[in-house]
């Protein structure tokens, strides 16, 4: 069972050799490595390049596009009819490739999500990967692929009409996991199939990124979806402007009731104390559960301005 892996980069000359030394240490060898390089400014392509004398699976494509462009084009050069996807931030795992793509031997597999460890040594970090991705602790039958770690069968990939060229920047994979598991396609959960991934090291950074898959959710304009339902990243966001419009409103009545400013104080308590709270239950550790505070409040106002910048700019993707 041949089978290929497909990389998109841009400008990732601080990543792009990591990546590159897992993957050519697999436990089982990709039969190639196929690289679309979005045209990097940087030493990206210097690098790859660099590579590519030592070992000649590695194929480079550089062509100025999207990372959902540079996906579909990766996946339709590979040589094979399966492949496996991984991002230029990421270091899978020496065991990675060869886990993913296990599940194959089951003819009636049609997808192979696995996993990836956000990593960060910092207590910010820490508690931002409760608010920046899916914990090992979330990890289900209704987990979703990310393109950090997937496995798919070109004609699955084909039949759902490939990664949505229209949105740039993110939520490509939204949309095309969205269209997998309204396809039916059958997919396998591989918890094991890890790769790291580095998440933000500033507020800012963490911010911005958030803000981005805010954004990229609205411009899906996927408001249920079936395997997450009320989960659903939109309506979460909905609940979250709700939230804000109830205490905004509150503010406002409170200048005319004592009682009131009791009650939003209270309520402003709960909130911090629950924001507290879950974060420190899921790390046990005070530190990081006062970060689960600070990043409560950073990941609502991204969600709700990276959301409503995302809805009014839907038309420009």
């Amino acid at each position: 069972m041949k089978i290929s892996i497909v990389v998109t980069v841009f400008n990732e000359k601080a990543n792009i050799a990591n990546l590159l030394e897992s993957l050519l240490v697999q436990t089982k060898k990709p039969d190639e490595i196929v690289i679309v390089d979005g045209g990097s400014q940087d030493k990206t392509i210097e690098i790859i390049k660099h590579f590519q004398k030592k070992e000649k699976r590695i194929k480079l494509l550089v062509e100025k596009c999207s990372r959902a462009q540079g996906r579909n084009l990766g996946i339709d050069i590979s040589r094979n009819e399966i492949v496996a996807l991984t991002d230029a931030g990421c270091v899978p795992n020496k065991h990675w490739f060869g886990r993913i793509t296990k599940p194959f031997v089951n003819k009636e597999v049609d997808v192979v999500a696995g996993f990836y460890k956000m990593t960060g040594e910092t207590a910010f970090q820490k508690a931002l990967s409760f608010y920046l991705g899916v914990l090992p602790s979330q990890f289900d039958t209704n987990y979703l692929p990310s393109t950090r770690s997937v496995a798919i069968k070109k004609e699955t990939w084909l039949e759902v009409g490939g990664f949505p060229e229209k949105l740039k920047g993110t939520a490509e994979d939204t949309v095309f996991n969205y269209r997998l598991v309204q396809s039916g396609a059958n997919i396998a959960r591989v918890k094991n199939a890890q790769v790291e991934w580095g998440i933000p090291r500033t507020l800012r950074k963490a911010f911005n990124k958030i803000f981005l898959y805010a954004k990229g959710d609205a411009q899906s304009k996927i408001w249920w979806h079936p395997s997450k339902k009320l989960s659903s990243h939109n309506i979460k966001v909905l609940f979250v402007l709700v939230r804000y419009a109830f205490g905004l409103v509150g503010l406002i009545l409170a200048f005319s009731s004592p009682l009131l400013w009791f009650v939003l104080l209270l309520g402003l308590f709960l909130y911090i104390f629950w924001s507290f709270r879950k974060v420190y239950v899921e790390f046990g550790d005070y530190k990081i559960g006062m970060w689960g505070i600070i990043l409560q409040f950073t990941s609502d106002f991204a969600v709700m301005s990276g959301f409503l910048t995302g809805i009014f700019a839907r038309e420009e993707h």
